[in-house]
């Protein structure tokens, strides 16, 4: 199967609200025949995921705006703009935006692809850029219920 070429602009790609976060999906698995995905982050200060393990895929952090705040197996990185975070398939991690009342901003590849299905499948509609509602206790329930879908366990 032959793909064509993509082109992203800078107002596209797929926004959704989830976890008081925005997920932007830029490049999915079916763009790339699975390949990889891409997706843009804009996580509030002092936030950020709970530790999880991604089964099947590894996951590289672009950080372009803020401070995080990374902690994979036995790591922990302070990461400034312009660094980058790469989380090998079956290692436990989480991350925080360490950023002083700034949103951080930052890219997350996933290789092979298919995580961005999860943001789209259970996501509400958002805007790309824009930091998203607070935190919706029902987002972490939802992403405990179809962790086994998409390869990954909390905690």
């Amino acid at each position: 199967m032959s793909l064509p070429p993509l082109h992203i602009p800078p107002d596209g790609g797929s926004p959704v609200f989830l976890v008081g976060d925005t997920y932007t999906t830029l490049l999915s698995a079916a763009d790339t025949g699975g390949e990889l995905s891409l997706a843009e982050a804009v996580v509030p200060a002092d936030a950020g995921p709970p530790p999880h393990t991604h089964h099947r895929e590894s996951e590289t952090f672009v950080l372009l705006e803020g401070t995080l705040r990374v902690t994979a197996g036995d790591e922990q990185f302070d990461v400034e703009p312009g660094g980058v975070v790469y989380v090998p398939k079956g290692v436990r991690h989480s991350f925080k935006n360490t950023s002083p009342g700034h949103p951080a901003r930052m890219y997350f590849l996933y290789v092979p692809g298919g995580m961005d299905g999860m943001f789209q499948e259970i996501g509400r509609p958002g805007v790309r850029g824009q930091v998203g509602p607070p935190l919706d206790p029902a987002d972490v329930v939802a992403m405990g219920e179809v962790a086994e879908k998409y390869g990954y366990t909390l905690g």
